[in-house]
Order: structure tokens, then sequence, then C-alpha cells
């Protein structure tokens, strides 16, 4: 039988620097140490729920009987790692994840996470007060933030978050309560964030109402910075083309050799590249292949399909590198399509993403003639700008 530290974070990342897929970093060993303590702690963790999903009445019931019971005895301490992009804080926070020796523990991009949140404060908000009471709440219970940290603590005793990032009144408001909610009932919090809670929903609105959450986070976390001398995305990126013309098997090879580089996967593991699904306003969009923030689609799947805003913002907020396959040069017949590429293309370099793809012709010629060709310029610029090495070295997200 293997004992907790042969199973460990720190066994995992020395494995990872036996099979050459990450270079010795002691900056990182000095985050994986502090994974490691937590790790040993979760070993006899209690397991807060059941696991259930959803809004059922079942589910809110049995979520309403769940709080943290271990008398004086506090839960683990839990980690905020911040640092510069690209030093690789989501990589270590995944190698914990896959190893935390839990059941019920859930890995989540900050912004979803809030998504989730909001909708289901307002499915409490559209119950009744028969169908509250029936769940373990009062019938005048307005406030949905109690009931809502209680099913989450339920269904993950574990939750870790990437990219931690307040921009928003109506987040900052609610974060502080709701955390405070689900530590109390024994969750365990892991983050990673460009910035140190100091600076999260810095010159915010009613900025005041979160500092609670700032001072919640600096005594109940160990806050680590990882900024180490090495921006390792960058390194992925260096020398690779990011705009590769015309479409054919040289350059379709070249693309899928540049994804392999940027996830640190063998080639020979090409058929074992994951796929994922990503939530957007209650729809599933496909993503076909995602690893280590790295997102693959082909320009048919997100331009010729009737996709909006709200699927290219999803997809800037989730992935920090987005390869795009086959962009066609585009005639006046498929300005639809011109405009959603318009339309992604200002998703992603709002919020920093990295794009690289194949297309048919260069930038300045894929849309020349056709209702918006005009508008079509500043995407042409954008799509320039996008290969800059200033634009490779922006971190990911609005607020970096």
């Amino acid at each position: 039988m293997q004992s907790a530290a042969e199973n460990g974070p720190l066994a995992a990342y020395r494995a990872l620097e036996a099979e050459g897929e990450i270079r010795p970093d002691e900056d990182q060993l000095r985050i994986i140490s502090h994974f490691e303590r937590l790790y040993r702690e979760l070993v006899d963790y209690p397991e807060i729920g059941s696991g259930s999903k959803g809004l059922s009445i079942k589910s809110w019931r049995l979520s309403h009987l769940f709080r943290w019971s271990g008398g004086d005895k506090k839960p683990p301490r839990g980690l905020y790692i911040y640092g510069g992009v690209g030093r690789g804080k989501s990589m270590l926070m995944d190698l914990f994840y896959e190893v935390a020796p839990l059941k019920l523990k859930k890995r989540v991009h900050f912004h979803e996470f809030m998504l989730d949140v909001h909708a289901r404060m307002k499915a409490w908000r559209s119950m009744s007060g028969k169908e509250r009471a029936a769940v373990g709440g009062r019938a005048s219970e307005d406030d949905p933030i109690p009931p809502v940290a209680r099913q989450m603590a339920q269904e993950a005793t574990l939750l870790c978050f990437d990219e931690m990032q307040v921009s928003d009144v109506a987040d900052a408001m609610i974060l502080s309560r709701l955390f405070k909610e689900l530590m109390d009932r024994g969750v365990v919090v892991v983050a990673t964030s460009n910035r140190p809670p100091v600076d999260l929903y810095k010159d915010g609105l009613n900025r005041q109402l979160f500092v609670p959450f700032i001072d919640r986070i600096n005594a109940d976390f160990d806050v680590l910075t990882l900024d180490g001398p090495t921006d390792y995305r960058y390194d992925r990126l260096k020398g690779v083309e990011t705009y590769y013309s015309p479409v054919n098997a040289e350059t379709t090879q070249k693309l899928s050799a540049a994804f392999f580089r940027l996830t640190d996967r063998n080639v020979d593991d090409r058929g074992k590249v994951p796929t994922e699904e990503l939530s957007v306003q209650g729809r599933v969009l496909f993503v076909p292949k995602s690893a280590r923030g790295v997102a693959v689609f082909s320009f048919k799947r997100l331009c010729a399909n009737p996709l909006g805003s709200a699927d290219y913002l999803a997809i800037a907020r989730a992935y920090h590198t987005v390869i795009m396959v086959a962009v066609p040069q585009l005639s006046k017949e498929k300005r639809n399509e011109a405009k959603r590429f318009v339309t992604f293309i200002d998703a992603l370099y709002e919020h920093g993403v990295k794009f690289l793809c194949s297309a048919e012709v260069a930038p300045e010629k894929l849309y020349p003639a056709g209702d918006g060709s005009f508008e079509f310029e500043r995407t042409v610029s954008r799509l320039m700008e996008m290969q800059s090495e200033d634009y490779l070295h922006r971190g990911h997200g609005l607020d970096t």
C-alpha cells in the first residue's frame, strides 16, 4: 500500500520532471511544498456532502443538514497563489487537484463559478415560500446566499478556482458573504490569480464593502507568490508562428505541432487529447480539443454556425490560447461568417488570448469586399498585433 507521500503532488511533480515534461524550478517547488501540506491534511478530511447536483428539492433538503462540525479544530488553510502569467500557477493547481484525496471536488474557472452562483441565486429567488420551506429554508428567506452556499458545500468539499479576478460590482458584493458561508461549512478553497489579494477589485465601486473578503483571504489562506524569472507560456510560444497560410497539409501539420508544444503533450498521444464542454447561458458549447488552457476549433464550427458574443466571451475567459483551423477567404456572400469572426477576434483580443490559426490568405485579404468589409480592417489590424512580441507577453484576462 502506497503512503500519502508517494501519491501526493510533490511525487507527481517529480514524476513530470523525470519524464522531461517540466524543467526543475525552485519557485514551483516552493509552491508544491504548500500543496503537499494541504494534500496531507485532506487525506483524512471528512467529505461534507453527498455530491448531489442541480436544484432538486431533495438536494436542497440534504444540503441544509451539512455544516462543519470539527469542534475547535479548523478546516485546513486554503491557498491563494498569485504572480505573473506563464509561471505555472494553473499547472501546479491542476497537479494538486488530480491527486487530491477527495471524491467531492471541483476545479473551475472563476468566471464560470460566478455565473453558476448567479444562476443558483436566481433559482432560489424564483421559489415560492412553500418550496423554500420544503427544502429546509424559511418561506420569507429572500437572501439566497446561505442556501446557495449550503448546496455548493454539499457538492464539493474542495473548490479550486483558476484566474480569480473581480471586476464586477455584483460579484464583489456577493463574494465576501458567500466565501464565509462556504468556509464555515468546511469547504477548502484553492485559488490562482494574476493579482495579490489587496489588488482584487482595485478602484472598484463601493470597494470598502469588498475589503472584508480580502481580509478573509489574508487571514485564512496561505497567500503565496509564484513569480519566477521564466514565463513558460511565452517560452513555448517563442519561435512558433501564429498565422499559417495557406491551408494545406504542411500548415495543418505545423499547427498541430504547435498545439502539442504549447500543451506539453506527446504527439503520439494525439488520439487521447480531451474534449470539453462550456456552459453558455444554459447551452452547451462543445470544444473539440483542449489541454492546459489551449483550445482548438475549426472556423466552420465557430463562425459558420449561429453563435454569438456570449459564446466567444466564454471561450476567451476559459482559455489563454485558442487555435483556429482553416479560416477561408470570405466573400460578400459570407458576410455573416465575417461578422462572427470579427466578434470572435474582438473577444480574444480584449482578454489577451493568444491566437494561432491556419488561413487561406494573408489577414489583409481575408474579407476584401462585402457588407462590413471596412469595419473588418480593424480585425486585420488586431490579427497583425496579436502576432507581436508585446501582445504575446500580455496576461490573460480583462484586468491584466
